[in-house]
Protein backbone atom coordinates (compact mmCIF):
# COMPACT_ATOMS: atom_id res chain seq x y z
CA UNK A 1 0.00 0.00 0.00
CA UNK A 2 1.50 3.05 -1.10
CA UNK A 3 2.35 5.87 1.61
CA UNK A 4 -0.66 7.98 0.40
CA UNK A 5 -2.82 5.25 0.61
CA UNK A 6 -2.68 4.47 4.78
CA UNK A 7 -4.69 4.68 6.33
CA UNK A 8 -5.25 7.52 9.31
CA UNK A 9 -5.28 6.03 13.06
CA UNK A 10 -9.19 6.72 14.31
CA UNK A 11 -9.83 8.08 17.56
CA UNK A 12 -10.69 5.08 19.41
CA UNK A 13 -7.33 3.93 19.55
CA UNK A 14 -5.98 6.33 21.72
CA UNK A 15 -4.68 4.26 24.58
CA UNK A 16 -5.36 5.46 28.18
CA UNK A 17 -1.98 7.35 29.84
CA UNK A 18 -0.72 6.19 33.14
CA UNK A 19 1.00 7.94 35.64
CA UNK A 20 4.50 8.52 34.84
CA UNK A 21 5.81 7.77 38.97
CA UNK A 22 3.45 4.07 38.48
CA UNK A 23 4.98 3.24 35.02
CA UNK A 24 8.42 4.40 36.32
CA UNK A 25 8.21 1.76 39.33
CA UNK A 26 7.61 -1.27 37.13
CA UNK A 27 10.10 -0.48 34.56
CA UNK A 28 12.97 0.26 37.04
CA UNK A 29 12.10 -3.35 38.26
CA UNK A 30 12.76 -4.84 35.23
CA UNK A 31 15.30 -3.12 33.49
CA UNK A 32 17.41 -3.34 37.10
CA UNK A 33 17.12 -6.99 36.75
CA UNK A 34 18.32 -7.53 32.92
CA UNK A 35 14.64 -9.02 32.24
CA UNK A 36 12.54 -8.30 29.32
CA UNK A 37 8.74 -7.70 29.04
CA UNK A 38 6.66 -7.98 25.98
CA UNK A 39 5.07 -4.79 26.90
CA UNK A 40 8.12 -2.91 25.40
CA UNK A 41 9.24 -5.05 23.27
CA UNK A 42 6.24 -5.34 21.68
CA UNK A 43 5.45 -2.12 21.82
CA UNK A 44 1.75 -3.10 23.22
CA UNK A 45 -0.51 -0.18 23.36
CA UNK A 46 -1.45 -0.26 26.95
CA UNK A 47 1.76 -0.62 28.49
CA UNK A 48 1.20 2.68 30.44
CA UNK A 49 -2.13 1.60 31.81
CA UNK A 50 -0.70 -1.98 32.62
CA UNK A 51 2.35 -0.48 34.42
CA UNK A 52 -0.08 2.13 36.62
CA UNK A 53 -1.55 -1.23 37.32
CA UNK A 54 1.64 -2.89 38.40
CA UNK A 55 1.18 -5.56 36.25
CA UNK A 56 3.66 -6.72 33.20
CA UNK A 57 4.13 -9.80 30.61
CA UNK A 58 7.19 -11.22 31.26
CA UNK A 59 8.99 -12.04 28.12
CA UNK A 60 11.65 -15.43 28.59
CA UNK A 61 15.07 -15.85 26.76
CA UNK A 62 15.42 -13.12 25.35
CA UNK A 63 14.18 -9.86 23.16
CA UNK A 64 15.36 -11.75 19.82
CA UNK A 65 12.94 -14.15 18.07
CA UNK A 66 13.99 -17.08 15.80
CA UNK A 67 10.94 -16.18 13.24
CA UNK A 68 10.14 -13.41 11.01
CA UNK A 69 6.05 -12.63 11.38
CA UNK A 70 5.03 -9.56 9.25
CA UNK A 71 3.18 -8.15 11.75
CA UNK A 72 5.50 -8.11 14.97
CA UNK A 73 7.60 -5.57 16.57
CA UNK A 74 10.04 -8.28 18.38
CA UNK A 75 13.68 -8.43 17.46
CA UNK A 76 14.28 -10.07 14.71
CA UNK A 77 17.02 -11.10 12.06
CA UNK A 78 20.34 -12.20 13.91
CA UNK A 79 21.38 -14.53 16.26
CA UNK A 80 19.18 -14.96 19.45
CA UNK A 81 21.14 -14.48 23.09
CA UNK A 82 22.44 -16.97 25.18
CA UNK A 83 19.65 -18.17 27.67
CA UNK A 84 20.36 -16.58 31.63
CA UNK A 85 20.23 -19.21 33.81
CA UNK A 86 19.60 -16.96 36.31
CA UNK A 87 16.70 -15.30 34.59
CA UNK A 88 13.88 -17.69 36.53
CA UNK A 89 15.39 -16.11 39.69
CA UNK A 90 15.51 -12.46 38.39
CA UNK A 91 11.77 -12.73 36.83
CA UNK A 92 10.10 -14.12 40.37
CA UNK A 93 11.89 -11.72 42.32
CA UNK A 94 10.30 -9.04 40.33
CA UNK A 95 6.88 -10.92 40.51
CA UNK A 96 7.13 -10.66 44.69
CA UNK A 97 8.66 -6.94 44.11
CA UNK A 98 5.04 -5.72 42.15
CA UNK A 99 3.43 -8.30 44.88
CA UNK A 100 1.60 -10.13 41.64
CA UNK A 101 -1.05 -12.77 42.28
CA UNK A 102 -2.03 -13.38 38.68
CA UNK A 103 1.61 -13.85 36.16
CA UNK A 104 2.03 -14.35 32.38
CA UNK A 105 4.99 -15.61 31.14
CA UNK A 106 5.45 -15.28 27.36
CA UNK A 107 8.55 -15.72 25.18
CA UNK A 108 10.27 -15.41 21.58
CA UNK A 109 10.22 -18.48 19.18
CA UNK A 110 13.45 -20.41 19.97
CA UNK A 111 13.93 -22.43 17.06
CA UNK A 112 17.65 -22.80 17.88
CA UNK A 113 17.27 -24.76 21.05
CA UNK A 114 16.86 -28.25 21.74
CA UNK A 115 13.32 -28.12 23.46
CA UNK A 116 12.66 -25.05 21.97
CA UNK A 117 12.63 -23.28 25.30
CA UNK A 118 10.10 -25.35 26.83
CA UNK A 119 11.87 -25.77 30.21
CA UNK A 120 12.72 -22.04 30.64
CA UNK A 121 9.29 -21.63 31.29
CA UNK A 122 8.98 -24.83 33.77
CA UNK A 123 11.93 -22.97 35.70
CA UNK A 124 10.40 -19.89 35.92
CA UNK A 125 7.19 -21.41 36.96
CA UNK A 126 8.87 -23.06 39.68
CA UNK A 127 11.09 -19.74 40.97
CA UNK A 128 7.59 -17.90 40.83
CA UNK A 129 5.87 -20.83 43.10
CA UNK A 130 8.69 -21.30 45.26
CA UNK A 131 8.65 -17.05 46.38
CA UNK A 132 4.91 -16.53 45.51
CA UNK A 133 3.12 -19.84 46.10
CA UNK A 134 -0.36 -18.43 45.81
CA UNK A 135 -0.11 -16.59 42.30
CA UNK A 136 -1.89 -17.91 39.41
CA UNK A 137 0.17 -18.29 36.01
CA UNK A 138 -0.52 -17.86 32.89
CA UNK A 139 1.26 -19.14 29.99
CA UNK A 140 1.65 -17.87 26.30
CA UNK A 141 3.89 -20.20 24.22
CA UNK A 142 4.81 -20.00 20.55
CA UNK A 143 3.86 -23.11 18.72
CA UNK A 144 7.20 -25.44 19.75
CA UNK A 145 6.53 -26.42 16.10
CA UNK A 146 3.97 -28.91 16.98
CA UNK A 147 6.29 -30.95 19.27
CA UNK A 148 4.27 -32.70 22.14
CA UNK A 149 7.22 -33.51 24.24
CA UNK A 150 7.40 -29.82 24.77
CA UNK A 151 3.95 -29.02 24.65
CA UNK A 152 3.56 -31.66 27.87
CA UNK A 153 6.66 -30.41 29.57
CA UNK A 154 4.75 -26.93 29.92
CA UNK A 155 1.17 -28.02 30.23
CA UNK A 156 2.71 -30.99 33.11
CA UNK A 157 4.00 -28.00 35.26
CA UNK A 158 -0.30 -26.52 35.41
CA UNK A 159 -0.46 -23.09 34.26
CA UNK A 160 -4.02 -22.01 35.04
CA UNK A 161 -4.34 -21.14 31.30
CA UNK A 162 -2.18 -21.96 28.17
CA UNK A 163 -2.73 -19.45 25.73
CA UNK A 164 -1.19 -20.17 22.00
CA UNK A 165 -2.66 -17.03 19.34
CA UNK A 166 -3.66 -18.40 16.91
CA UNK A 167 -3.68 -14.30 15.43
CA UNK A 168 -5.17 -14.82 11.79
CA UNK A 169 -7.88 -16.73 10.04
CA UNK A 170 -6.64 -19.42 7.65
CA UNK A 171 -6.14 -17.38 4.31
CA UNK A 172 -3.79 -15.24 5.49
CA UNK A 173 -1.49 -17.55 7.97
CA UNK A 174 1.49 -17.44 5.44
CA UNK A 175 1.74 -13.84 4.83
CA UNK A 176 1.08 -12.56 8.57
CA UNK A 177 2.80 -15.39 10.53
CA UNK A 178 6.14 -16.80 8.45
CA UNK A 179 6.70 -19.76 9.72
CA UNK A 180 3.81 -21.26 12.01
CA UNK A 181 0.62 -23.12 10.62
CA UNK A 182 -2.80 -22.79 11.23
CA UNK A 183 -3.57 -26.41 11.54
CA UNK A 184 -0.43 -26.94 13.86
CA UNK A 185 -2.09 -24.05 15.60
CA UNK A 186 -5.03 -25.95 16.59
CA UNK A 187 -3.21 -29.01 16.98
CA UNK A 188 -1.35 -27.21 19.95
CA UNK A 189 -4.05 -26.22 21.96
CA UNK A 190 -5.96 -29.44 21.24
CA UNK A 191 -2.56 -31.07 22.80
CA UNK A 192 -3.18 -29.07 25.63
CA UNK A 193 -6.69 -30.29 26.40
CA UNK A 194 -5.98 -33.38 26.10
CA UNK A 195 -3.10 -33.94 28.33
CA UNK A 196 -4.89 -31.55 31.28
CA UNK A 197 -8.47 -31.04 30.47
CA UNK A 198 -8.69 -28.66 33.76
CA UNK A 199 -5.95 -26.28 32.25
CA UNK A 200 -7.81 -23.12 30.25
CA UNK A 201 -7.16 -23.23 26.73
CA UNK A 202 -6.86 -19.91 25.14
CA UNK A 203 -6.08 -18.23 21.56
CA UNK A 204 -6.20 -14.59 19.92
CA UNK A 205 -6.73 -13.13 17.21
CA UNK A 206 -5.58 -9.87 15.50
CA UNK A 207 -8.16 -8.05 12.82
CA UNK A 208 -7.08 -5.36 10.26
CA UNK A 209 -4.85 -7.93 7.66
CA UNK A 210 -8.09 -8.48 5.02
CA UNK A 211 -10.11 -10.76 6.78
CA UNK A 212 -13.57 -11.36 6.21
CA UNK A 213 -16.39 -11.67 9.46
CA UNK A 214 -17.18 -15.07 7.75
CA UNK A 215 -13.42 -16.09 8.16
CA UNK A 216 -13.28 -15.12 11.86
CA UNK A 217 -16.75 -16.70 12.42
CA UNK A 218 -14.85 -19.75 10.59
CA UNK A 219 -11.71 -19.51 13.04
CA UNK A 220 -13.62 -19.32 16.29
CA UNK A 221 -15.38 -22.04 15.68
CA UNK A 222 -12.20 -24.14 14.48
CA UNK A 223 -11.05 -23.04 17.88
CA UNK A 224 -13.80 -23.64 20.10
CA UNK A 225 -13.86 -27.59 18.72
CA UNK A 226 -10.47 -28.29 20.16
CA UNK A 227 -11.52 -26.99 23.40
CA UNK A 228 -10.42 -23.61 23.65
CA UNK A 229 -12.77 -21.44 25.72
CA UNK A 230 -11.14 -17.86 26.22
CA UNK A 231 -10.38 -15.64 23.53
CA UNK A 232 -8.79 -12.13 22.74
CA UNK A 233 -9.76 -10.02 19.69
CA UNK A 234 -7.70 -7.04 19.15
CA UNK A 235 -7.22 -4.40 16.30
CA UNK A 236 -3.36 -4.79 14.21
CA UNK A 237 -1.68 -1.89 14.53
CA UNK A 238 1.11 -1.69 12.45
CA UNK A 239 4.59 -0.91 14.05
CA UNK A 240 6.42 0.27 11.33
CA UNK A 241 6.83 0.91 7.60
CA UNK A 242 8.62 -2.28 7.50
CA UNK A 243 5.94 -4.46 8.90
CA UNK A 244 2.37 -5.28 6.43
CA UNK A 245 0.61 -2.33 6.37
CA UNK A 246 -3.18 -2.10 7.93
CA UNK A 247 -6.00 -3.22 5.69
CA UNK A 248 -8.63 -2.22 7.83
CA UNK A 249 -9.93 -0.73 10.90
CA UNK A 250 -12.63 -1.77 12.93
CA UNK A 251 -14.60 -0.25 14.62
CA UNK A 252 -16.44 -0.58 18.47
CA UNK A 253 -19.53 -1.63 16.64
CA UNK A 254 -17.45 -4.77 15.09
CA UNK A 255 -15.75 -5.77 17.82
CA UNK A 256 -18.75 -5.98 20.10
CA UNK A 257 -20.61 -8.10 16.76
CA UNK A 258 -17.14 -10.14 17.08
CA UNK A 259 -17.48 -10.52 20.63
CA UNK A 260 -21.31 -11.41 20.31
CA UNK A 261 -20.25 -14.36 17.78
CA UNK A 262 -17.79 -15.52 20.16
CA UNK A 263 -19.98 -15.48 23.17
CA UNK A 264 -22.82 -17.49 20.66
CA UNK A 265 -20.17 -20.03 19.94
CA UNK A 266 -19.56 -20.88 23.16
CA UNK A 267 -16.70 -19.36 24.45
CA UNK A 268 -16.24 -18.74 28.24
CA UNK A 269 -14.63 -16.15 28.03
CA UNK A 270 -14.38 -13.04 25.51
CA UNK A 271 -11.90 -9.82 25.44
CA UNK A 272 -13.10 -8.11 21.84
CA UNK A 273 -11.91 -4.28 21.43
CA UNK A 274 -9.05 -2.36 19.54
CA UNK A 275 -6.30 -2.35 22.02
CA UNK A 276 -7.08 -5.86 23.71
CA UNK A 277 -4.13 -7.84 23.13
CA UNK A 278 -3.75 -11.39 24.71
CA UNK A 279 -2.71 -10.71 28.19
CA UNK A 280 -5.17 -7.73 28.56
CA UNK A 281 -6.64 -7.50 31.80
CA UNK A 282 -6.06 -11.66 31.96
CA UNK A 283 -6.31 -12.32 35.55
CA UNK A 284 -10.02 -11.20 35.07
CA UNK A 285 -10.95 -13.87 33.11
CA UNK A 286 -10.35 -16.72 34.86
Amino acid sequence: MPAKEELRLPSWLRPQIGKANEISEVQQIIKQRGIHTICEEGRCPNRAECYAQKTATFLLMGPTCTRACGFCQVDKGHKPMPIDPDEPRKVAEAVELLGLDYVVLTSVARDDLADQGASCFVETMQAIRRSRPKAKIEVLTPDFRGDRHCIETVAFAAPVCYNHNIETVRRLQGKVRRGAKYERSLSVLAMVKAIDPQIIAKSGLMVGHGETIEELTETMQDLYAVGCSSLTIGQYLRPSLEHLPVQKYWTPEEFDRLGAIANQIGFVHVRSGALVRSSYHASQSM
